[in-house]
């Protein structure tokens, strides 16, 4: 497989008292990510759509940013091409910036043979947290990258629980 398309959804997190600890993936808007190898040994983000201003050079990018720390824990060059449908929208506090990068490591993930699990993969889009915020967190890229409600228990060593959804949960969002 040398391409591959996934959703990245919508996250909601700082539930109740918790800052930056405890999350949830929404199911219901996503990013629409497109990912591709490439044989030039960079990597581009040749395509952003949707709302917001977002850059394409991957060192100003969340997703380019978070790939890179991921190719760099494992030594290699590999390029990808990388579009956006951003469908999340930027600024919404719903873990735009989540999405992408959290949408990109998981595919790039699958393209190079799942050298990586879970957890590890939120290490990487950590990372793209900080470049957007400042600092990284973990409340809205884990619940991407693994689904369901995520508590952040700890960060050094990053430590994460998934928690079971309630049958009877539900989400309304109005933005």
């Amino acid at each position: 497989m040398e391409k591959i398309s996934i959703k990245a959804f919508a996250t909601v997190s700082n539930l109740g008292c918790g800052f930056d600890i405890l999350g949830f993936a929404t199911g219901i808007v996503s990013d629409e990510i497109t990912i591709g190898m490439n044989q030039l040994n960079k990597i581009r983000i040749t395509k952003v759509s949707g709302p917001g201003n977002i850059p394409l050079d991957p060192l100003r990018n969340t997703a380019g940013v978070a790939l890179q720390a991921m190719l760099n824990k494992l030594g290699t060059d590999q390029g990808f091409d990388i579009e956006i449908n951003k469908k999340v929208m930027p600024g919404s506090g719903l873990g735009s910036s989540a999405a992408s990068s959290a949408g990109v490591v998981t595919g790039a993930n699958h393209l190079l043979g799942k050298p990586f699990n879970g957890p590890q993969l939120v290490d990487f889009a950590m990372v793209g947290e900080k470049l957007i915020s400042g600092t990284p967190h973990a409340d809205n890229v884990a619940p991407v990258i693994l689904g369901g409600i995520v508590l952040v228990r700890g960060y050094e060593p990053l430590d994460l629980v998934q928690l079971p959804v309630p049958d009877e949960m539900f989400c309304l969002i109005l933005h």
